[in-house]
């Protein structure tokens, strides 16, 4: 009976530290997997309810285009969440610039 209770348990426990990823990008475009030119761990709280977030992606490429976001739920970010009981609840934030020959255009 311990074993199956640890199995659910345990079970339970990975769930929970789920991963999940948005990324955003001009239509058309691929993704790119390269390294981002940004990239930090966001802090938010109580299952992510409380707590803001904000990236200026202006100031992080520098006046060139951003051609890829990202905000991830990453493993860690899913264990941390669990260790805590949902008090903590970060989420990680990446930003893609262009090339420094390829210029922010504006319409």
């Amino acid at each position: 009976m311990r074993l199956g209770t640890l199995i659910i348990v345990t079970g339970a426990l990975l769930m929970a530290t789920g991963c999940s990823t948005v990324t955003m990008r001009d239509k058309g475009q691929a993704k790119l997997d390269s390294d981002p030119s940004y990239q930090s761990s966001e802090p938010f709280f109580l299952w992510g309810l409380v707590g803001t977030s904000k990236v200026d992606v202006n100031e992080v490429c520098q006046g060139r285009e951003a051609v890829q976001l990202q905000a991830q739920t990453t493993f860690v970010d899913g264990l941390l969440r669990v260790l805590t009981i949902g008090i903590y609840s970060p989420r990680s934030a990446r930003v893609w610039c262009a090339s420094p020959s390829r210029k922010a255009v504006r319409s």
